[in-house]
């Protein structure tokens, strides 16, 4: 048995109950179920859809996400997030590299790295070189002025968390910024690079080994196994070529507002919902959500 969910932007509560119930139809669907109404519905289906491609690039076109998850072990008891792009709205090292004035540079090699088309760790290390002389100072100065939290980040760490959910911040990034996006979310733990330096000034090196894609995976495998978890209880939720080994491994892996080369790979792809569309996916409803 399978679930199709169909979720919009939350400020375009705009879903169509009569398409919607004709789609429902055409898939010999059940009875729909609004998780939120205008902006989040799901139904039951008997079997994958043969025209789902066809199907979801349709509904593409109008602003909806369409994405089908088994009905079974929905509820998941873990979730791990990418950081940069994913719970804010920003890639903190180009925001480092626009203060240090080589910002052009340095994104135009994340972009590269993000994508799939460079290695990531040679990647890091060369941007984190562009960054040698800083003042540490200015990593303070970045989160205050600079950062954003990409929405619905909070609603979802804080409800899974109330249904006893454990969740992690797992990063490519550094642990200067994850240890405060972290404690804003109210993650319970978080794993990132660390930032080398010298008096009071960014070294242009990085603490080795990376924390890569492996990295990634191999916290998903820590994680389940210490809290007696499967990886089948696991959400991920991603950007990033980064990201994929968990996004694959993850009982649920949700690509948010991915790079093109990276939701080609992914079968849950969010393209107009925020972080909360990761709640519909496991069957909340919005009267369920904590802030």
């Amino acid at each position: 048995m399978f679930t199709a969910i169909l979720l919009t932007d939350p400020g375009r509560a705009g879903l169509d109950a009569a398409r919607l119930d004709a789609l429902r139809a055409n898939w010999n669907g059940g009875a729909l179920r609004w998780l939120n109404p205008g902006i989040a519905v799901e139904f039951d289906l008997p079997q994958r859809p043969d025209d789902l491609t066809e199907v979801w690039q349709e509904w593409q076109g109008q602003g909806v996400d369409l994405c089908i998850v088994p009905s079974a072990n929905r509820r998941k008891r873990l979730l791990l997030a990418d950081m940069d792009s994913t719970m804010i709205q920003q890639e903190c090292i180009d925001e480092l590299a626009a203060e240090a004035g080589v910002g052009a540079r340095v994104a135009d090699i994340t972009a590269r790295a993000m994508n799939g088309e460079l290695d990531f760790e040679a990647a890091l290390r060369e941007r984190v070189g562009l960054l040698a002389g800083l003042p540490t100072s200015i990593i303070g100065r970045v989160i205050a002025e600079r950062i954003t939290f990409m929405p619905g980040g909070r609603t979802l760490v804080a409800t899974m968390r109330a249904n006893g959910a454990y969740a992690a911040l797992v990063s490519g990034g550094f642990t200067s910024f994850t240890g405060q996006v972290a404690a804003h979310l109210g993650f319970d733990e978080n794993r990132a690079n660390t930032l080398l330096e010298e008096d009071g000034h960014l070294s242009g090196r990085v603490a080795e080994p990376i924390l890569g894609r492996e990295a990634k995976v191999t916290a998903l495998e820590e994680i389940t196994a210490r809290l007696g978890l499967s990886e089948g209880d696991a959400i991920a939720v991603g950007d990033g070529a980064n990201d994929l080994g968990m996004l694959w491994r993850a009982g649920l892996g949700v690509a948010l507002h991915a790079k093109p080369a990276v939701a080609a790979q992914c079968d849950i792809r969010i393209h107009h919902g925020d972080l909360t569309a990761l709640l519909y996916l496991q069957g909340y409803s919005v009267d369920q959500f904590t802030e």
